[in-house]
């Protein structure tokens, strides 16, 4: 019975390598489908894969032909309607062409290339340029730091999960040449005395005989070397090492109040949950708090937050006021790097309105790293966008930006977190 294994990378999964090489070659075409789909997606598929289309022109592989050279002539079967030196005009493009590709000006077409990226290529090309901005570490090491295994040389005992293959083959086989080094020596002195006592005339038989006897026993004694002995056995050596963590808290604050259209909360819904997926996927010690508000706000979890309905008056200071509270109550601002994200319509109370201004300027603003503002509508600036702006001249941690419609959130969500160059 042959047993077979297999030791080539990726031996069981063969197309991986194959595939991520074509994920980098058509890099540009994948995060422009990428980036069209996020608007194309229900709330709750948001975050699934994705099939991605690539035009045919684009896959298409440069083919080096060799010509006769020279002047030649051909004659073509079937022409009735030229003779030598007519110019022959380009086809004309057809309509209803089969396949699933535009037509093109040759008259023919061909189906784009079609696949399916997982949803994890999918998170890793739609958030490969964004970073949270000044992440800054402020404490080196927190009070549960996490740990991590690393390598620590080598030992001479341990699991053979652990076992160092190559160092104790290595080590085998020198322990084997050091021991069957002076027998090899001694074997091939009585292999040559044993040639030289052959070739005489006559032969000393009881001589031959003794010298058999002796090659034999030392050959004995070098077989008998073992292959591998625990002494060879060398394994890896693993230590738990403690891990510096970033500790990051996102507070996501969102309107609403009743003059939130459903359409414009399924907007500001849509933003927030590739905020979340952003933060879930790129950091792994990342705090997020949920808050939401009309006349007053409220802490809810992440179901609530996305997926509940409720509506009232619209007074946002109750919003600013909470994130202020939590962040003196559970994030100290020496151990934690504090960042906001808040959409609204622009609507508040106009005795609100100072307030909010207060609020940001005083109170939170000098807390975080970065605060986004993300209004949503299409008729203009409302009150509080005009209050905002004074405050978006004094500091530089502090962004905002329009949504008019579905097809703005990723390019606005792209603009506030993209990674920027130092």
């Amino acid at each position: 019975m042959a047993m077979i294994i297999d030791r080539r990378v990726d031996g069981r999964n063969k197309s991986a390598v194959n595939r991520q090489r074509l994920i980098k070659r058509y890099k540009r075409q994948i995060k422009k489908a990428v980036s069209e789909a996020v608007t194309k997606r229900s709330i709750t598929d948001i975050g699934s894969g994705e099939k991605v289309n690539i035009p045919t022109r684009d896959v298409a592989e440069p083919v080096i032909h060799h010509g006769r050279g020279g002047v030649t002539e051909r004659v073509y079967s079937g022409n009735k309607e030229f003779v030598k030196g007519d110019q022959i005009e380009r086809p004309k493009q057809q309509s209803g062409q089969a396949g699933g590709g535009e037509g093109s000006n040759s008259g023919e077409a061909e189906d784009d290339f079609a696949f399916e990226i997982s949803k994890d290529e999918y998170l890793d090309l739609l958030f490969e340029e964004l970073a949270l901005p000044n992440l800054v570490k402020k404490s080196s090491i927190v009070k549960q730091a996490s740990k991590s295994m690393v390598r620590a040389g080598f030992s001479n005992t341990g699991v053979p999960a652990n076992l160092n293959l190559i160092r104790t083959m290595r080590r085998a086989k020198g322990r084997k040449i050091a021991i069957a080094a002076p027998y090899r020596q001694l074997l091939s002195d009585l292999r040559n005395e044993l040639e030289q006592e052959l070739e005489r005339t006559p032969t000393n038989e009881a001589r031959i005989k003794e010298l058999r006897e002796k090659i034999g026993v030392i050959s004995a004694k070098i077989a008998s070397v073992p292959f591998i002995d625990t002494y060879d056995l060398k394994f890896n050596q693993y230590i738990a090492q403690p891990k510096p963590v970033t500790q990051a808290v996102m507070f996501c604050i969102m309107d609403v109040s009743s003059s939130m259209s459903q359409e414009t909360k399924d907007i500001a819904k849509r933003f927030f949950i590739l905020l979340y997926l952003f933060l879930s996927r790129s950091y792994e010690k990342t705090d997020v708090v949920f808050i939401r508000h009309h006349t007053s706000a409220e802490e809810v979890d992440e179901q609530t937050f996305f997926y509940s309905r409720e509506s009232g008056g619209t007074i946002v200071s109750s919003a600013l006021k909470m994130t202020a509270d939590i962040i003196r109550q559970r994030y100290p601002i020496n151990d934690w790097n504090i960042y906001a994200a808040q959409a609204s319509d622009g609507d508040d109370w106009i005795d609100d309105i100072p307030l909010c201004s207060d609020l940001l300027s005083n109170t939170i603003l000098p807390l975080l790293q970065y605060y986004a503002y993300v209004e949503i509508n299409n008729n203009g600036h409302h009150a509080l966008w005009k209050a905002y702006e004074s405050i978006e001249q004094r500091f530089e941690s502090f962004a905002m930006r329009q949504i008019a419609s579905v097809e703005e959130i990723y390019p606005v969500f792209h603009e506030l977190f993209k990674r920027k160059e130092k």
